[in-house]
């Protein structure tokens, strides 16, 4: 089974514009160094050449794993989902109820996530672990050190 991924429509056009630029702007690059490197002689004993190659291969598999993001895109209107439960493209608060620390989450799609901003994907086992909740729920979520468990303190949409 092909699982969707969700995403709005602004993760799906950040994508687009990923794959447009790693098609039309570092690909070229990159076949330009390797081109480069090839008239430098012998292939076998070219460090430059191999790494160039390397690098193209790297790039192509970035490519191919944004357009299969692309393929299997579902996207999602936040405006129309529930606003009293933690779905997609909601701001969450939770509490830790081991440590009593408050933090922050926003649930989003491809293209979107953030870690550093607390942006993160909908499909990840955290967001997993939250999606449905409603306030004053707790969830337990699983990860390598045991479980941790939460309790939804708010739930927020950006306008």
């Amino acid at each position: 089974m092909v699982e969707s991924v969700p995403m709005t429509r602004e993760g799906y056009n950040k994508i687009k514009a990923e794959i447009h630029r790693l098609e039309h702007v570092e690909m070229p690059l990159v076949t330009e160094k390797i081109a480069e490197a090839r008239e430098e002689g012998d292939l076998k004993e070219n460090a430059e050449y191999h790494a160039q190659r390397e690098n193209q291969g790297m790039l192509m598999a970035k490519v191919n794993e944004l357009k299969d993001k692309i393929a299997r895109a579902s996207i999602i209107d936040p405006s129309k989902l529930p606003k009293d439960e933690v779905v997609f493209g909601c701001t969450v608060t939770v509490e830790d109820v081991a440590y009593g620390d408050e933090e922050e989450f926003t649930l989003v799609g491809a293209g979107d996530e953030d870690y550093d901003a607390g942006k993160i994907l909908v499909t990840s086992p955290f967001g997993q672990g939250l999606l449905g909740k409603k306030k004053g729920e707790f969830a337990e979520i699983d990860v390598p050190a045991g479980k941790i468990k939460f309790k939804v303190l708010k739930i927020s949409f950006e306008l």
